[in-house]
Order: structure tokens, then C-alpha cells, then sequence
């Protein structure tokens, strides 16, 4: 009996460490290294005007009430052919945040720049964010993610390629 113990031993140190790295491997996705924006009709309707955010960023509910108002998008009419707009709902949801993106009323958030997690990360002083970034020349918005996240447009936020713009002019 003893001569199989430590090989039951090893078989479940080995099942252990590989479920913590399938763990740390989802904890990536959470921390939006990079994320899946790799549909074509997302990328087609939604990157023609913006970047395709990565679906990651907001929750499900989010997703669903934001393609439910196509029509009074941030004050544009970006609506959809319902087949179209059912393809790319599917996705967002499908690759949507685990986290929860409501705000403090309950209601879904529509503004990535609105949630908890992105002001957290984007706060004043945070990994060189200065006051007022979001409003100098070189950034101009929070939903300009591409002034500094160098790939944004790929859907890699990681924090080695991340450039903020000193004294107005983009690095």
C-alpha cells in the first residue's frame, strides 16, 4: 500500500496544479490582456465607427440593453438589420464580463468608462494617470483607449505596451 500512495499522491498535486493554472489563465481574461474581438460582423459594423471594445469590458446585461438601443447610441442612430444585430448580441454576450457591470441604480452600465473596474484602473495618479488626462488634446476622452493602449485596436490592453501621453502630445 505504500508504494501507491505516493503515486495517488502525485497524480493529485498534478490535478491541483493544473486546475490553478487554468484558474490563473481565466484570471487573465479578467484582467483584459487580450480579449476576444475577433468577429467579423462586430468588427465590421461596431470598428467602423470606434474601436470593437472587447466584449469583455461590460457584463451580459450591458451588452443586451446596448444593442437594444442601437437607435440612440451615444447620440447616433447605429442601428442594425435584426439579423445582424442578433449575430453580434451573441457574441458580446457569449464573451462578456463575468464581473458585474451594473451601477449603484441596479441598471446595466453602457459606458465602459462608467464601471467600477475601469475607474479603478484609470484613476488619477494610477500607473502614471495624470488629472485631466482624459481631457487633453493627445486623449481627448476616456473611450479613446488606442491613446495610450498601443493595441487597443487588436484587443491587447496589457500593461507593457501601455504609452501615456505626456504634457498634451501623444507618446
Amino acid at each position: 500500500m505504500t508504494a501507491t500512495f505516493p503515486a495517488r499522491a502525485l497524480r493529485a498535486l498534478t490535478l491541483v496544479l493544473t486546475a490553478g493554472a487554468a484558474g490563473l489563465a481565466l484570471a487573465d481574461d479578467d484582467e483584459n490582456k487580450r480579449l476576444n474581438i475577433n468577429h467579423p460582423e462586430y468588427r465590421s459594423e461596431c470598428g467602423s465607427c470606434h474601436i470593437a471594445f472587447p466584449p469583455a469590458l461590460l457584463g451580459a446585461e450591458s451588452w443586451r440593453a446596448m444593442m437594444a438601443g442601437l437607435d440612440k447610441h451615444f447620440g447616433s442612430d447605429a442601428s442594425l438589420d435584426a439579423e445582424t444585430s442578433a449575430v453580434i448580441t451573441k457574441f458580446l454576450v457569449a464573451n462578456a464580463a463575468r464581473r458585474d457591470t451594473a451601477g449603484s441604480d441596479g441598471r446595466p452600465q453602457l459606458r465602459i468608462s462608467d464601471t467600477p473596474w475601469f475607474r479603478k484602473e484609470h484613476r488619477d495618479g494610477h500607473d502614471g494617470i495624470t488629472p485631466g488626462i482624459f481631457r487633453s488634446a493627445a486623449v481627448k476622452s476616456a473611450a479613446n483607449c488606442a491613446a495610450c493602449h498601443r493595441n487597443a485596436a487588436e484587443g491587447d490592453f496589457s500593461e507593457r505596451d501601455i504609452r501615456i501621453p505626456k504634457n498634451g502630445a501623444r507618446s
